[in-house]
């Protein structure tokens, strides 16, 4: 990892096994719009948001309760020159224990300050991790998106780019 790349961390007082449940719902935190499985190692899930961000990611590493790491095989971007930007980066999920608190720790491998997308990213999985999957472990329901259903500022204004 480089110390470049995206990266958040929170703390919770819910279990690893709760923090873990959560992030599999991948439904439940970041877009209503996701298909296929989300949850074991070698499930592949597609995620889009209008035509602004499409992906097609898979589960590479599931640990229980630990780690989840998806590569994103496949990627386009509407408001950027190169689309594929995060093709071939991976989003790992780590979990530990901190105390009597639950850590988890997001990391965007390869999302950096040099990609186009750094910004818009950023403040995409700052809301998704720090605000929806937070809320979705916390209180058991997250604010993910959905065709219509911009989450963040970016998301309104790139949307609205029609």
């Amino acid at each position: 990892m480089n110390t470049n790349d995206f990266t958040t961390t929170i703390l919770f007082n819910q279990s690893p096994e709760e923090v873990f449940k959560a992030i599999q719902n991948v439904k439940g935190w970041w877009s209503e719009e996701i298909e296929g499985k989300t949850a074991n190692k070698g499930d592949e899930f597609k995620y889009h948001y209008e035509d602004v961000h499409r992906c097609k990611i898979k589960l590479i590493e599931v640990v229980p309760n630990q780690k989840i790491v998806w590569l994103i095989e496949e990627n386009y971007f509407s408001f950027t020159k190169d689309d594929t930007e995060w093709t071939n980066t991976t989003a790992v999920f780590d979990i530990s224990k901190e105390g009597d608190k639950t850590k988890l720790t997001f990391t965007h491998v390869g999302l950096v300050p040099e990609y186009e997308c750094f910004d818009v990213c950023k403040a995409g999985w700052s809301n998704y991790i720090e605000n929806s999957l937070k809320k979705l472990i916390e209180t058991g329901k997250g604010q993910p998106n959905a065709t219509g259903k911009p989450q963040i500022e970016t998301e309104r204004a790139l949307s609205s780019k029609e």
